[in-house]
């Protein structure tokens, strides 16, 4: 983690300064420490998938048993490398959506992924990012960056960094978490969560995707009328 710093966030919207500032963010979240960073829906909290950077964000969030986190992937051969496992009917789903605002709960990836990222079922949620700056930032990590919305418990997601601050400035100011601004986000719908674990596909959080434009690719989908 870095050193305790003020509670000005970090530019990450220029190219330059996206740059600028992907080296430093990896140094961040393989020294342990947590990030704050625009999505292509919310602001949103995440660090490494080892055991340890999960625990530390179950506790930023406060977050009961039973509610995992999701990752957030730059490509598909990353989903590969975590051994992860795409059914058929996941992967036209992820053909036509991905990048984009599509989670999937997917099983495998047992050595990899700490259990504290699962769900009830065992499934793992994994969404490939749309957002430009931040697909740099895991790509040039190499590996995903877990996710949660960047808020406390029952009040709103943040949509820019000052909203971040403003709620978590003890976890800004000793330099647990660092926060980058890549401007003010506009009010969307959160991905649409699809649950490939069972024999069919089933919606379990309707979002931005409808149901019905998911069963153009996957007619037999269950759930969200």
């Amino acid at each position: 983690m870095g050193s305790p710093t003020d509670l000005r966030p970090i530019p990450f919207w220029s190219p330059a300064e996206i740059d600028g500032t992907i080296p430093r963010a990896i140094a961040h979240v393989q020294g342990g420490g947590l990030l704050a960073y625009p999505t292509e829906t919310i602001y949103g909290f995440g660090g490494a998938i080892d055991t340890d950077a999960v625990g530390m964000l179950v506790g930023l969030k406060n977050r009961p048993l039973g509610k995992p986190f999701l990752l957030l992937v730059s490509s598909s051969a990353m989903i590969g490398r975590l051994g992860l496992q795409m059914t058929n009917a996941s992967s036209m789903l992820a053909a036509r959506f991905w990048p984009g605002p599509l989670t999937l709960v997917l099983r495998g990836a047992e050595k990899r992924v700490p259990a504290r990222l699962r769900g009830p079922e065992g499934g793992v949620a994994v969404r490939w990012t749309s957002h430009p700056a931040l697909q740099r930032l895991i790509a040039s990590l190499g590996d995903p960056l877990t996710s949660t919305s960047a808020n406390r418990p029952r009040q709103p997601a943040a949509l820019s960094a000052s909203e971040v601050i403003a709620s978590f400035p003890q976890q800004v100011a000793s330099g647990m978490l660092m926060v980058l601004d890549g401007g003010r986000l506009e009010p969307s719908p959160p991905s649409t969560v699809v649950d490939c674990t069972g024999p069919h596909l089933r919606v379990i959080r309707p979002g931005a995707l409808s149901a019905a434009e998911l069963r153009t690719v996957v007619p037999d989908l269950v759930g969200d009328q």
